[in-house]
């Protein structure tokens, strides 16, 4: 297993705060997406060989294949999946699905948080990966949410954060 100094998570939001979308071929997705490659490979360069992922929907899913990429390149490269609870893909459309446990089978490591769905499960489950890395990689525009959530609890950690907003400029 590896150490809190060689990991890196993740956090961002889902579609609905993204201006975009769904539409991932938006230039400002492609350009979200290009950022999010230089910052995954510059925490590699940093040393960070564990990446943990939260799984949801948007900008989570860009990180997990972002990483499964990077572990093209380098295979020491290794990602969990951080799973707040069974069923955190249940209600998405099925394209979502499937690309949900494509990613979910391309990690190295499956890590179910929480056994049962609560109010706090997503909240526990972001605890878990900040208290597990050294580095936060965020997509984050200032709005209120699970996003500010956790890069509230990195800070009050004193874990590095490397913030790849604000959205509006994308």
């Amino acid at each position: 297993m590896r150490t809190r100094a060689e990991t890196c998570c993740f956090t961002g939001h889902r579609p609905g705060k993204l201006p975009w979308g769904l539409n991932e071929e938006d230039p400002r997705c492609l350009e979200l997406k290009r950022r999010l490659w230089d910052a995954v490979e510059t925490a590699w360069e940093m040393g960070k060989r564990h990446f943990l992922c939260g799984m949801a929907m948007g900008c989570d899913l860009y990180f997990g294949e972002t990483v499964v990429e990077l572990r093209r390149r380098h295979p020491e490269v290794t990602l969990e999946a951080a799973v707040p609870c069974p069923g955190q893909a249940d209600n998405w459309g099925r394209e979502l699905r499937e690309r949900y446990v494509r990613l979910l089978e391309a990690c190295d490591l499956e890590t179910l948080v929480q056994s049962r769905y609560s109010p706090s499960c997503m909240q526990r489950r972001d605890r878990y990966m900040v208290d597990r890395s050294s580095l936060l990689i965020a997509v984050y525009n200032g709005t209120p949410g699970g996003t500010r959530y956790t890069v509230q609890y990195a800070m009050s950690q004193g874990i590095d954060i490397v913030d790849l907003s604000p959205l509006e400029e994308l």
